[in-house]
């Protein structure tokens, strides 16, 4: 729901580059732009190519 700040298997900051990479990817490709903020491990990378954002469907049935 909310992007993870650190990756669940190696515990690395990815959360600050979250933001950045989402932006980027609706215009680049996602593997040049992994590479340039210098995201290496495939842990990681999962991390975010992997995440849905599902934050504003649930807000729906916020009491």
């Amino acid at each position: 729901m909310i992007t993870p700040i650190r990756c669940f298997s190696c515990g690395n900051l990815i959360g600050n580059k979250a933001e950045e990479f989402a932006e980027r990817i609706k215009k680049e490709d996602p593997k040049k732009v992994l590479d340039e903020l210098g995201i290496k491990k495939s842990c990681c990378r999962r991390m975010l190519l992997s995440h849905v954002e599902l934050i504003d469907d649930v807000m729906k049935y916020d009491m």
